[in-house]
């Protein structure tokens, strides 16, 4: 529930863009630079934020950071110019998404199941954080409508504040330890991830990952009205990917505890590829756009349990939230290159077409770099050397 009020929230910023740019007379940079800070505030604090949650349990962080994640969406309802708008949209949701979203809660479930049910469960976990996404996105553009922007954001940030209650029932039970190797202090456990370069592999295709997610999300609903197809269509697009990403990412979960979740991850960054490939080269129209989200939700955030699973069967889940929060730190790298860079270069060319491309070979990139990854523990790796 907590996934899925944060993912779900998250994913509408993109419906924001124009009224917000058109109403306070910004260009696009503006509102696509506040979403790009938010994704670094998110990456570069998730580590620390993991850190914290591995040593005092996932239930204060949680809560402090839907505290933050209310706060963010008010601030972006003030009328205050755009400094406080990127203070709200960038900073405190930002700092808000690193304590209520999946590296933290992967964490807390990876200690309440067994090795073998670990990618399942965040499969499974995953798809309620998909659903939201389906779920909110219509509420809000329906707010949007009724309300004008300013409320709609008032309303979502009572929303988020329901996480804060959520989070006092999540159970902190010690951190199973499968060898000697995973019980060790966390700045043994950054020594031994960085020395790894599976672990570099992992991180660097995640910047794949994230420059595609957010750039689709905060920019296709711009990108299909400057092709003449209405707003509508976007809200149902995005909500499309939403809810198909909900057997996305359950399939990807249950097939990751089958197969080499690396090898699936490969396979799914190809399919992104071709998926925005096509919706780029054809025509674009209403019935494409829809074929697109559906494609596109079958590999939406399906990467994610497969990533986060690599990380808990290579080093295990005493520092887990840490860990895949560095990983993450990569991911929002790109969330912030896709954000930013999408506005930018609209601003300045009047078409999204270069940031398609780059979309497209970060995919490629991203399925050759996950191939050769391994899911060998560290004691295997060390027998093996």
């Amino acid at each position: 529930m907590i996934l899925l009020i944060s993912l779900g929230v998250r994913h509408a910023f993109g419906l924001f863009l124009q009224p917000v740019s058109m109403d306070q007379g910004w260009g696009r940079e503006t509102f696509a630079f506040a979403i790009a800070l938010q994704n670094l505030v998110w990456g570069a604090s998730q580590p620390f934020t993991g850190m914290l949650s591995d040593r005092f349990g996932a239930k204060p962080i949680v809560a402090i950071g839907a505290v933050l994640y209310a706060a963010g969406l008010w601030t972006m309802s003030v009328v205050g110019g755009e400094a406080v708008f990127i203070l709200g949209a960038g900073v405190l949701i930002g700092l808000g998404l690193s304590g209520t979203t999946f590296p933290v809660i992967f964490a807390a479930i990876s200690r309440l199941v067994a090795p073998e049910r670990r990618s399942l469960a965040m499969g499974i976990t995953m798809s309620v954080g998909s659903f939201g996404q389906f779920a909110m996105l219509p509420i809000s553009l329906g707010l949007i409508v009724a309300f004008e922007w300013q409320t709609a954001l008032v309303v979502l940030s009572i929303l988020a504040l329901a996480i804060f209650p959520l989070a006092f029932g999540i159970r902190r039970v010690p951190a199973p330890i499968a060898s000697a190797d995973e019980d060790v202090s966390f700045a043994q456990a950054l020594r031994d991830a960085f020395g790894q370069r599976d672990f570099w592999l992992l991180s660097l295709g995640f910047f794949a990952c994230g420059f595609q997610v957010v750039f689709i999300a905060v920019h296709l609903p711009a990108f299909l009205a400057d092709e003449g197809v209405g707003s509508g269509v976007a809200t149902i697009v995005l909500a499309l990917i939403g809810l198909v990403n909900v057997a996305g990412t359950y399939y990807a979960g249950l097939w990751g505890g089958r197969m080499r979740k690396p090898m699936l991850l490969s396979w799914i960054y190809l399919g992104r590829a071709a998926a925005i490939a096509a919706f780029v080269l054809l025509p674009v129209t209403a019935t494409s756009a829809y074929i697109f989200g559906a494609a596109m939700g079958l590999f939406w955030l399906s990467t994610v349990p497969l990533t986060n699973g690599t990380v808990a069967a290579v080093f295990g889940v005493k520092h887990m939230s840490m860990l895949a929060g560095i990983v993450f730190f990569a991911h929002q790298l790109g969330s912030f290159a896709g954000g930013w860079l999408g506005g930018w270069l609209y601003d300045r060319t009047g078409s999204y077409d270069i940031a398609w491309g780059i979309a497209i070979g970060l995919s490629i990139l991203a399925a050759v770099l996950n191939w050769p990854i391994t899911e060998r523990t560290l004691a295997q790796r060390r027998a093996v050397s």
